[in-house]
């Protein structure tokens, strides 16, 4: 295997990655930098699947838990820390190896993306002063002006991103249609072993998200869903699947089985769009969990190419 050689193990949800991972790194005195933007969170434990102490068997994992649920958090901190989480590892002479579903931070590493971010100014708040004393169309209008690409693609009930693809104009002189492509010149860092996991019957996956789903709900998710509704929690830890779900139920405008249901659906479609997403990589290496193989026996021959 070369030097600087970064292992990249992503799929749907349920389909065995953190499993893997642990033995990867077994094999390749490997340390895991998780790509999971909700197991970043405390106290998020079963809805996000977090490994334990047991699943991680001794292999150090990194960017997990270590986020207050009542914290916002980017895919731009994300690339900053997974990088500086690389080098790292690697300084070590220790095996990298990246480990997660969520699709923005698995590019935004593999791309080496450069992100631009600014604070709240005062531009912005004039801009949403005039929105809302003139209407957004009158925004959009001023956007197609000096950023036709952007505001063509933007539909009008966009309100937060026409008004920040404005705000970035005049803050910096450069559209976020130049950002966009100044943001992938940097060449990735490292070289990468891309593995995707997959499913060549997808009941077979869905059947595992089922059994996780009960699971969990086993290992007390209703309990952990109560205290994440009775806590302060930010807009980004909001989007977990997993509370919002069980909710109906908590608060009784519906039966515990319709609730659970409703959660094991919510799951399957969110394994599809990580499916779309991740089968758009042309250089992924599948791996097929419903075959009759050992995956890690599989994904070294892979490696060791």
């Amino acid at each position: 295997m070369k030097k600087d050689f970064v292992i990249v193990i992503v799929g749907p949800t349920a389909s065995g990655k953190t499993k893997l991972g642990v033995e990867l790194a077994k094999k390749l005195n490997g340390e895991i930098i998780s790509a999971d933007s909700m197991q970043i969170y405390k106290g998020m434990n079963i809805a996000t699947a977090k490994p334990t102490a047991e699943e991680m068997a001794g292999i150090k994992h990194h960017l997990i838990d270590f986020v207050e649920p009542d914290c916002n958090f980017s895919v731009a901190k994300y690339k900053k820390l997974a990088y500086e989480k690389l080098d790292e590892i690697i300084s070590k002479g220790k095996t990298p190896i990246i480990v997660g579903g969520t699709g923005l931070y698995v590019d935004s590493v593999l791309n080496n993306t450069v992100f631009y971010e600014y604070e709240e100014s005062e531009i912005r708040q004039e801009l949403e002063k005039r929105a809302e004393e003139f209407g957004i169309e009158s925004i959009l209008k001023e956007l197609y002006v000096v950023d036709p690409k952007t505001a063509e693609r933007l539909n009008i009930n966009d309100k937060k991103r026409i008004i920040r693809a404005l705000e970035v104009y005049y803050l910096t002189g450069k559209t976020i249609t130049d950002q966009n492509n100044d943001s992938h010149k940097d060449k990735p860092k490292y070289d990468f072993c891309l593995i995707g996991l997959n499913a060549k019957n997808r009941q077979f996956l869905y059947d595992r998200i089922n059994k996780r789903v009960d699971l969990m709900l086993e290992s007390g998710l209703l309990e952990e869903a109560k205290a994440f509704f009775a806590s302060p929690v930010s807009s980004t830890a909001k989007q977990a699947i997993g509370y919002k779900e069980l909710k109906p139920y908590i608060d009784g405008y519906c039966d515990l089985d319709l609730a659970v249901e409703n959660l094991k659906m919510a799951t399957r479609r969110y394994a599809k769009r990580q499916l779309t997403w991740f089968g758009r990589y042309e250089y992924i290496n599948r791996v097929y969990i419903d075959d009759d193989i050992d995956l890690a026996d599989r994904c070294m021959e892979i490696i060791n190419k």
